[in-house]
Order: C-alpha cells, then structure tokens, then sequence
C-alpha cells in the first residue's frame, strides 16, 4: 500500500521520530560535503497553486542533493489549472514520477488526488495542515534542546493550518500546547474536537507563554486572506511576540517562525533578530527534513 504524508498522524511516532534522526545525520553528511545519490533516476512532481520560497527551493535543492530531479508544475504549466479533473491528473502524473508534493488552498483536493496516486503524495501546504514544516519545527528543536516530550510550547496567533498541526504533534510527540488566539480566530472546531490531549486554550497570550519551552507564532494574514488585512490588524492587537512576552517564558526558551515574517505585527524585531530565535536553523532544517521524508516515502 502506497504510503502518504497529507497529516502529520498519518505516520507513527517511530516513524516520524526515525525520520528527524535521519534528517539530523543527512544534515551533518551535507555539511561534510559527502555526496548522497540515494535517490538517483528518481524524480519528485511539485504541483503548487501559491507562491512559495522556502518549500520550493527545499524540496527542489533537496531532490539534487540526493541524486534525484524534480519537476516544478504551476496551474498554468498543467492541465488541472484548466479543470481537468484531480481523479485524472493523479493517475496521469503519478505513472511518470516517484512522489508528488502538493502546496494548494484545499485539502481535500490532496486527499482525493492521492486516493489515485500509486506514488507517495506529500501535502506541502494545504489551508487545514503544514506537516512539513511540524517536521522542520521538532528537528530544530531536537537539535536545538533534545527532545520536546514532555515540554512546554505556546502558540500564539492565528488558529491556521501551522497550529492545527502542531495539536497534531502535542499529542504524538507527548509536549503540551497552549493555544492563544484572538475571538474568532481560532482553529478549526474539527481539529479542536479531534485533538484534545495536552492542548490548552488560553484568553491571554502572556498567560500562554508562562514557564514554556518554545514560542510560536505565523503572520496575522495568511495568503489568500489580504482583504482582511485591516480587520486582523486590529483584531490581532496584543497578540505580537516581543520581549515582554518572551520574559516570562523560561530564560532559555527557543522561538521560532515559519517565515514569511513581518516585524512589528506578529513578532518584534528584537525577538525574531534576538538570541532566541532559531528561525534561520529552522528554515534551513525544512530542507533536510524533507530530505529525510522523501527517503522514507520513495525508499519504503
């Protein structure tokens, strides 16, 4: 049976957590200069709707360095831009590669497309789940403090798809999650009935941020949402990440960011630029966990 990563549950624990040792040692082979060909004559379909930077290169640099080639397909560059339908392409697509990331607005559309896959089918951004960048976020912090079990995190901002997965993670990786959104602006009521062990929900984001490990947070607006831009504003008022708030985490709490960031909305300069942010690591850490993903997808 063809396995697929659409949610972060869909693997194990031990699955997941062979995948981040593998992403460390794959990082450190890299950076040794050792060449890796393990997936030479393998090619990797990437079929985005949005724009993107990080999940892009990632996946792309990260095919190269392991010997493979991989395939950029927008909505102009393939017929499911031109209403062909998901059942279709899937089966067509999925003949000619080896695994197909999808970075599209719906979620749905990853489920069905890889319901007709006979290739792995890795959601690279949907608007409900992020998994890859989960998977990023608790390698970085692997390396950063060893294991997040048992430890404190604080989400705080926008309920979106970033945090909808880290409840996901709360419950497989065994750390607690507070959650501090704003009225309205929380996650999906399906995620929130789904996953409740280890998840907080806090009216206060400072409150949220007591004693925790790591602090969280993603932009007020998500793409495709720029009309709200305003409203979120103003909704979003005392929901920014600066150093007050870092405070009265514990002094050697981690923050991190998915990026793109706008300092001076949902984080300040200080913070994100400041010793406590691992941002950087954790943006590189997309490119080897992902590495260490298409290993265990193609490979299996």
């Amino acid at each position: 049976m063809t396995k697929h990563f659409i949610d972060f549950d869909n693997l194990s624990f031990e699955v997941l957590q062979d995948i981040i040792d593998c992403a460390i040692a794959l990082k450190k082979q890299h950076n040794e200069g050792a060449i890796n060909n393990s997936l030479i004559n393998k090619t990797l379909a990437m079929i985005f709707d949005k724009s993107s930077t990080r999940t892009r290169v990632s996946f792309e640099a990260g095919m190269a360095q392991l010997g493979g080639h991989a395939l950029f397909l927008s909505n102009n560059d393939i017929q499911l831009g031109r209403g062909e339908p998901i059942t279709d392409s899937a089966i067509v697509i999925s003949s000619m590669v080896d695994a197909v990331i999808l970075r599209i607005s719906s979620h749905e559309d990853i489920i069905e497309f890889s319901k007709h896959s006979n290739k792995p089918v890795i959601n690279a951004l949907s608007d409900l789940s992020h998994p890859c960048q989960i998977l990023a976020d608790l390698m970085t912090y692997q390396e950063q403090k060893g294991s997040i079990n048992g430890k404190k995190v604080a989400w705080i901002g926008d309920g979106n798809n970033v945090c909808q997965t880290y409840m996901q993670a709360a419950e497989i990786f065994g750390f607690e999650l507070n959650i501090a959104c704003p009225n309205g602006y929380e996650p999906n009521q399906s995620f929130v009935e789904s996953y409740q062990n280890n998840i907080n929900y806090c009216s206060n984001p400072m409150d949220a941020c007591k004693d925790v490990d790591l602090v969280v947070t993603d932009v007020w607006t998500s793409m495709g949402k720029e009309s709200e831009q305003k409203q979120r504003e103003s909704a979003f008022k005392g929901y920014q990440v600066d150093q007050k708030m870092m405070s009265v985490a514990n002094s050697d709490a981690l923050f991190m960011h998915c990026l793109p960031a706008h300092r001076g909305e949902e984080v300040s300069k200080d913070v994100i630029d400041g010793k406590q942010s691992v941002v950087w690591h954790e943006a590189e850490n997309r490119l080897h966990a992902q590495k260490a993903l298409l290993l265990h997808l193609i490979k299996a």
